[in-house]
């Protein structure tokens, strides 16, 4: 009962949603549908946040140079690193291609519409959090072929267009839309804030079932035994809390506000499991990519289930400062 009382009811949705995929996973003719409504999902909720966000915000969110340049440095730097060293130190006898996948994990980009979701429902600064998620996965189509060939000596690693056009047309062309839509749409969103934060969890939670259902399905976990599960799972939090942590510490050395905190934590802590599945059947061979993408698979399960956690705690504390500074104006 007190891990009841300690979860918040989101992550026990998670929690449910993960059970659900495992059991009941998206098979035939569902899977389009599943497919769909995800895409759907995400680009309401991108349309909801550019009717959301003024023009003013906007600006000033692209123009948050140091915020982008800390987050493309997490990302494209810090995680690699890690890789790299886990992978020279490999403490435990396993597949060596798990070493090799977690060091694919690291030079991928980060996710988008998760670190968005997560940051809008933390009260973060969205508009940092659209342009720095969009510019890393934007980015990362390029940069991480070119990681993948300089660190794991992969050749043949080019830059996919058709990725771009697909970002573009799923995230940045909704985001836009809603934003012109503004004077139409903006008053009913902004008495409407309730179904924003509706959508970041729906579009969250379709993202979790459709990724761990075609995990179950492709039948990835009777590849590998269990204990070589929690090896993946034990080295995916310790991966995780140490970007956390360093990412947190460095917002607040270097001066950021609470709302560029979250922004920092959520964008630069992040790896996109639907730009690392494709982009693995590109680089990869056939016979290796199943167990090359499964600590990618974990690591994106653990993620949304930690930065759940995070996220709610954050909102309680800008809530809180809100309130305080709220009352200090009126003394």
């Amino acid at each position: 009962m007190k891990l009841f009382r300690v979860l918040d009811p989101f992550t026990l949705t998670l929690i449910a949603v993960v059970l659900l995929a495992s059991f009941f996973p998206a098979r035939g003719s569902f899977v389009p549908f599943i497919e769909g409504l995800t895409t759907a999902a995400i680009a309401l909720l991108f349309f909801m946040h550019g009717a959301k966000l003024s023009r003013e915000a906007i600006i000033a969110g692209g123009c948050h140079w140091r915020l982008h340049l800390w987050v493309m440095c997490s990302t494209f730097i810090l995680f690699p690193i890690l890789g790299v060293l886990f992978a020279w130190w490999a403490p435990v006898n396993v597949d060596p291609a798990l070493y090799t996948g977690f060091l694919y994990l690291c030079i991928l980009p980060a996710t988008v519409q998760s670190a968005i979701a997560f940051t809008s429902l933390a009260g973060g600064n969205v508009a940092a959090a659209v342009c720095s998620a969009s510019a890393s996965s934007l980015l990362g189509i390029f940069v991480s072929p070119l990681l993948v060939g300089l660190l794991m000596n992969m050749h043949g690693a080019e830059g996919n267009l058709e990725q771009v056009g697909k970002i573009c047309l799923q995230l940045l062309l909704p985001f836009v839309l809603g934003h012109l839509s503004r004077p139409w749409t903006g008053d009913f969103v902004a008495r409407n804030k309730k179904w924003i934060g509706k959508t970041d969890q729906t579009s969250i939670l379709l993202v979790v079932y459709s990724a761990f259902g075609e995990a179950v399905v492709n039948g990835i976990w009777h590849k590998v035994g269990i204990g070589s599960l929690l090896f993946i799972a034990l080295v995916s939090i310790v991966l995780l809390a140490i970007v956390i942590a360093v990412n947190t510490f460095a917002a607040r050395k270097f001066g950021f506000n609470k709302a560029d905190e979250i922004t920092i934590v959520f964008c630069g802590s992040k790896k996109s499991l639907a730009n690392g599945i494709p982009m693995a059947n590109i680089l990869f061979p056939t016979s290796v990519i199943g167990m090359m993408v499964l600590p990618l698979m974990i690591f994106h399960q653990i993620q949304l289930m930690v930065c759940a956690v995070m996220a709610r705690r954050y909102k309680r504390e800008t809530e809180k400062l809100a309130q305080e500074e709220t009352r200090a104006a009126k003394a």
